[in-house]
């Protein structure tokens, strides 16, 4: 695990890569199902990018994590949100009694899920005035992200939860590609007129206080982030270590591997961008990321419901994938 900047670099400049040979044999398995070839549309792409991740021509989701990481912003201080700050930590209680969103979702995707809460009693720094963090606590926030990932897991999912974070993504986007403030930012947890222009001020604050540094995308990550949001980074790099197939929940979720992939432009390969929530930035920022989503619901929640939601379609790509006969096997004539 990486214990300095420069470390973290090493790893990002030398990512494992996807199995071709996997790939290729579930190609020629795809292939020979009885339907015309592609008739499943993202599905058959799927089952192909899970084959080459797992190393496997059969793919399988017999062992699903959901991640969910909880942190504080001192950005909220500049009244960005609808809600103050303690709903963090209420939240991760709620999580804990099996009364949110996130754990229906997991019972029904059939995932196991983990909430991990970071420091909540110590927010970050406010980035319009500070870096967020340093160098030592992002660190060992994208360590505790790492650690959770199992090296047994078939597909890891990474959400969060924390109150101020949707401006956080925000400012991470707006550092790394620039445009207008207001692009960026949306209502987040319901926040009204004046609210919005609150945020909106706040992010383009953050990217001046910071212009000495935009040209380091680790360092954007570090002074405008969050340890929730490193600490999905972490799982993520880890996963990739281990050539494990991440799928990737909303806004928050992209915005916190938004930096390594302008570090290593290969780091998304083996990610999917579960859903594309209603924060308006968030296709826009997919886009940068050259991620297209599997879903559009309107959703805007967090705490990894996108991506829990979303298993669901690859558990359907693996299940055709593994169980459709063959046009041989079913005694099909194939096209002449």
């Amino acid at each position: 695990m990486p214990q300095s900047p420069d470390e973290l670099r090493r790893l990002l400049a030398d990512l494992p890569q996807a199995d071709a040979a996997a790939r290729a044999a579930a190609k020629a398995r795809n292939d020979m199902l009885t339907k015309p070839q592609g008739a499943l549309g993202k599905l058959e792409d799927l089952a192909l990018w899970l084959a080459a991740w797992q190393g496997r021509a059969v793919p399988k989701l017999e062992q699903v994590q959901v991640l969910v990481f909880a942190g504080n912003h001192g950005v909220v201080e500049q009244g960005v949100s609808a809600f103050p700050a303690a709903v963090t930590a209420q939240m991760v209680g709620n999580f804990a009694a099996g009364g949110a969103a996130i754990n229906q979702l997991c019972v029904v995707a059939g995932a196991a899920l983990k909430v991990l809460d970071l420091d909540l009693d110590n927010p970050t720094a406010d980035f319009t005035q500070a870096p967020a963090l340093s160098w030592e606590e992002f660190l060992d926030a994208l360590r505790q992200g790492m650690a959770q990932v199992d090296g047994n897991a078939d597909l890891v999912c990474v959400g969060e939860m924390g109150i101020g974070n949707t401006s956080v993504a925000a400012a991470l986007a707006h550092a790394l590609y620039a445009g207008a403030a207001g692009d960026w930012t949306g209502r987040g947890t319901g926040v009204d007129d004046a609210g919005l222009a609150r945020k909106a001020q706040a992010v383009a604050k953050g990217r001046a206080r910071h212009s000495a540094i935009l040209g380091d995308p680790l360092e954007i990550a570090r002074c405008l982030g969050g340890r929730e949001l490193a600490a999905m980074a972490g799982a993520a790099l880890a996963a990739r270590r281990a050539s494990i197939p991440v799928l990737i929940d909303g806004y928050v979720a992209s915005a916190a591997l938004a930096p390594l992939y302008a570090a290593a432009p290969e780091f998304l390969a083996h990610c999917w961008a579960a859903h594309v929530s209603a924060e308006p930035g968030h296709m826009r920022l997919l886009e940068k990321m050259g991620l297209s989503p599997l879903l559009d619901l309107g959703m805007r929640l967090g705490e990894g419901s996108g991506a829990a939601t979303a298993i669901l379609l690859l558990r359907a790509a693996c299940a055709t994938h593994a169980g459709m006969a063959s046009f041989a096997d079913a005694g099909v004539a194939e096209k002449s």
